[in-house]
């Protein structure tokens, strides 16, 4: 399993709370699943990726130095990537990266669960790559639909992507399904 697996951690950044939709209600249960996550990747011998986004201003700018581990997190990726994109594959060389290590299984997991997460699944999934979406160790926040004005709360929104993803772009593990393979 590790020599064909990697491990994305995508966003978990200092980024996330300078923004004004930043929420600590799931924060510790985040942290310690993709902890585990982390370190039990880390004994089966499978790469740690780590993933940044960078935007040129604001808060996710290099400028701004928050583009760093989140709080909280313990982390030594085997490689960091930086992407301007809402899919860790979408202008980086990620691809090449995993390509030349004859990785052709990922397990996704960081920030935000509906949005670089879910874009990056349905990208690798689209490349060929078999994926395992570990929603447990995934953050979002709870967002206001724009015309209906519906609140939707982080569970709602994690559920959604897991109906979306299941058997069309991934498979939906908890950490311990995701280190068994």
């Amino acid at each position: 399993m590790s020599n064909h697996t990697a491990l994305l951690v995508i966003d978990a950044q200092q980024s996330f709370r300078h923004s004004p939709y930043w929420s600590e209600t799931d924060l510790p249960d985040y942290l310690a699943r993709q902890q585990a996550l982390i370190d039990g990747c880390v004994a089966k011998g499978i790469p740690v990726v780590q993933i940044f986004h960078v935007e040129d201003q604001g808060n996710f700018s290099l400028a701004a130095g928050f583009v760093r581990t989140l709080e909280g997190l313990r982390i030594e990726p085997a490689v960091i990537f930086h992407k301007h994109h809402h899919s860790a594959l979408a202008g980086t060389e990620l691809g090449a990266w995993l390509t030349g290590r004859g990785i052709n299984r990922l397990i996704v997991s960081g920030i935000r669960t509906e949005q670089c997460c879910e874009t990056t699944t349905r990208q690798a999934s689209d490349a060929g790559y078999a994926v395992d979406f570990v929603s447990e160790a995934t953050l979002t926040f709870a967002m206001t639909h724009a015309r209906s004005g519906r609140s939707y709360s982080a569970a709602e929104i994690r559920e959604k992507t897991e109906l979306v993803l299941e058997g069309r772009f991934a498979r939906i593990l908890d950490v311990a399904q995701a280190l068994e393979g």
